[in-house]
């Protein structure tokens, strides 16, 4: 074996290593294909190529896509509709299923997991439930589902490409899912019953959903635009944000306290809660529910320039003393007081009767300029702005669907750089129809993840070049020839598995073809059966983060250690190795 290789393979096994030590994983590849490019294994071209792939560059383009329908409340939407009903982790995980898998099926794997990321952490927000419990089933569930269809994965139509090239027949539209489907539903079992018991609990990122610092008292009216009207409390979801309490409703001067889980809201109710700014946060972005500290009268496009900012009263500030109503806080400062805190105090006065105190924070409705106007303002110890809490641009949530169904046609009819441009046409038409702002563009964009898939891609580029895949995959070849073809094409499948762990999907299966074809000549067998097992096990690989690029997605989300991938994954690995090794002679006879 060359040195490059055994180089390439020392290097491999260190990245390995300091994933599975929880090491940040953007500068664990960069520093790996730095140290390959600077000793020759790979040129520096070859060692940043990744950076310029067409799947890293759609990845990019699809979180600007994902923001602007999160930005129009499109994605609430959906997540209403796809996990609303759910009130157990259990009953999420069975409906996240049910949409992932037979979506996967039509639409590539990629825009379904970055539109479902924020819609599953919502969801887990409200419910109290760690977000790791949901992310990597997600991530799971669209590669289950991406294996029943040819165009389902990316990986299928390499490989559909790679047999045209090499002129056999092309496969059918749903001929992998013979055995795709019952792969779907053994992944699926696994992970409701062994996989979940598997599943981590990221206690310190159900804190933050927590976000147990400032509780604030604030009080939201019910407009003529609210889709609440008519529900009572526990149907509108109000009895579930989680850190928020509704105290009393306001009915045209009569005052509901205690408030009954089975009231009905009517127009114009005054909701008072407290709560935690993240949930005030929400309360806010449901369409028609506003503070009452707002006019009303605004414009869609003034209500959207407007911000929520936290400001501490302070000592010296001329607004001790006074009551919100009478401190005529609007005409002085620009701003509406939406809701107070106080060390710690659950305040039950309404917010225009409550005496402002040195101290208090103050929950602001401001414009986009405010925290620079007023930060050396004496009259406050602190200002600062509150994260997400733009008002959305509810009246633009047909353009930007419209825009979405447009890229998931693309992504349907074409493929490779067609599906990258289309993501590229739809992330500027989000900006280019105020969908959302180049700023929230910019914003949306996940830095460490498309670090790291892109310096992945070089890691793979070494191994490919330096020969120590070819090497590795035709010696396991060599050894399970004599034990005939089911033995060598188990081997075939476990090879490619394994490679996809190490580098890539699309490279996985475009290092793995040529050695299917080689072992079928050698086996005087059908090719059909070793391409069908390279075409699965290129996609049903889960015991690495970097094998897939959903699973480097939900990486950081769900606050996962490289070791959570090898300990729900491999027992998953394992099982559709011998589901696939069993099946595929079947359908596909040598």
């Amino acid at each position: 074996m060359p040195w490059d290789a055994w180089i390439t393979i020392g290097v491999t096994v260190l990245v390995l290593i300091a994933l599975a030590k929880d090491k940040p994983a953007d500068l664990v590849f960069v520093g790996a294909i730095v140290f390959l490019s600077l000793i020759g294994v790979i040129r520096a071209e070859e060692a940043f190529s990744g950076f310029i792939s067409s799947s890293l560059l759609m990845v990019a383009a699809l979180f600007v896509v994902t923001a602007g329908l999160r930005e129009t409340g499109v994605v609430d939407a959906i997540g209403f509709r796809v996990l609303g009903p759910a009130k157990t982790e259990l009953a999420a995980l069975l409906m996240l299923a049910v949409f992932t898998v037979t979506a996967s099926a039509f639409l590539n794997n990629t825009p379904i997991v970055a539109m479902l990321i924020p819609v599953v952490l919502s969801w887990c927000r409200k419910n109290q439930v760690a977000p790791s419990r949901l992310l990597i089933p997600l991530s799971f569930m669209t590669i289950l589902g991406g294996c029943c269809s040819r165009i389902g994965t990316s990986t299928n139509l390499v490989v559909n490409g790679l047999m045209r090239k090499n002129e056999i027949r092309e496969m059918d539209f749903f001929e992998i899912a013979w055995v795709g489907v019952p792969c779907a539903v053994a992944g699926v079992l696994y992970l409701a019953t062994i996989g979940r018991k598997l599943l981590p609990e990221r206690k310190e990122l159900m804190e933050q959903f927590g976000d147990a610092r400032r509780e604030y008292l604030v009080e939201m009216v019910v407009t003529a635009a609210c889709r609440l009207i008519g529900q009572s409390i526990e149907a509108a979801g109000l009895r579930q944000l989680p850190g928020l309490f509704l105290t009393e409703i306001d009915r045209r001067g009569t005052v509901i306290t205690p408030v009954s889980p089975d009231t009905v809201l009517e127009l114009d109710d005054r909701l008072v809660f407290t709560g935690i700014v993240s949930t005030i946060v929400d309360l806010k972005k449901i369409p028609g529910l506003e503070a009452a500290a707002e006019t009303t009268d605004q414009s869609a496009q003034e209500q959207r320039r407007r911000r929520l900012c936290e400001a501490v009263v302070s000592r010296s500030s001329p607004l001790i003393g006074q009551t919100v109503r009478a401190s005529q806080f609007r005409s002085h400062y620009n701003a509406a007081i939406v809701a107070i805190h106080r060390n710690g105090l659950r305040l039950t006065t309404k917010i225009g009767d409550v005496k402002l105190e040195a101290g208090d924070t103050l929950l602001l409705q401001t414009g986009p300029h405010f925290v620079q106007a007023h930060r050396n303002n004496p009259d406050f110890y602190l200002v600062s702005d509150v994260a997400g809490s733009q008002t959305p641009r509810h009246e633009r949530w047909w353009v930007s669907l419209t825009i979405f169904v447009g890229l998931l046609l693309t992504m349907f009819f074409g493929g490779g750089d067609t599906a990258m441009l289309g993501a590229f046409m739809a992330g500027g038409m989000m900006i280019l129809t105020r969908c959302m702002t180049s700023a929230d563009a910019r914003q949306s964009l996940e830095w460490p993840v498309l670090v790291a898939i892109g310096a992945s891609f070089g890691l793979g580029t070494a191994l490919d070049k330096s020969g120590a895949a070819t090497i590795l995959s035709q010696m396991l070849v060599d050894v399970t020839q004599p034990f005939g073809p089911g033995v060598t094409l188990a081997a075939i499948y476990f090879v490619t598995m394994i490679l996809n762990e190490l580098i890539t999907n699309n490279g996985a299966a475009a290092l793995a073809f040529p050695f299917c074809l080689k072992a079928a000549e050698l086996s005087h067998c059908d090719n059909r059966p070793f391409i069908m097992a390279v075409a699965l096990a290129s996609s049903l690989a889960f015991a690495s983060p970097v094998g897939y690029q959903t699973h480097m997605m939900v990486f950081g989300p769900g606050g996962y250690r490289f070791s959570d991938f090898v300990r729900i994954g491999l027992p998953l690995n394992l099982l559709l190795w011998i589901l696939c090794s069993l099946l595929i002679p079947q359908i596909w006879p040598f």
